[in-house]
């Protein structure tokens, strides 16, 4: 019995663990995305802020926990989906894929200095410098 309680109590940890947030540069006029909104976003078919800023897209290493919670999470879709739509749009020279990363504090840095920046990290305390975007349905 206590097996059981042990293997839900780890399943629970392990969702948790990578519970990311969706972050912009402070001066974008968003507070909530809708998950459609945020794919458009990802899949790169909008390209601006409804203010005119070019939105600027990064993202971790495909094969890091926190960009595959983020898929999984916020996007419900699959990283594997997400490269595919990435290569789509480059080998067919309609866009260009987003920016990849390489550590949640280049994230957080980066997107703190780029005007109409979106990224995502793990659940932190630590946002003074960023501004936390709520996804809805």
């Amino acid at each position: 019995m206590n097996i059981k309680f042990a293997v839900a109590g780890f399943a629970l940890w392990a969702c948790s663990a990578f519970a990311t947030e969706v972050v912009t540069h402070p001066a974008v006029a968003m507070d909530q995305l809708t998950v459609t909104q945020l794919r458009a976003i990802y899949s790169m078919r909008q390209q601006n802020w409804p203010d005119g800023t070019t939105i600027r897209v990064f993202v971790l290493s495909a094969k890091n926990p926190i960009h595959q919670s983020f898929a999984k999470e916020k996007l419900q879709m699959f990283p594997y989906q997400l490269d595919r739509i990435w290569q789509k749009i480059t080998y067919s020279g309609l866009g260009s894929a987003p920016v990849v990363l390489a550590s949640e504090q280049q994230m957080r840095e980066v997107v703190a200095n780029t005007e109409g920046a979106i990224g995502y990290i793990e659940n932190s305390d630590e946002l003074s410098k960023l501004k936390v975007i709520h996804v809805t349905q």
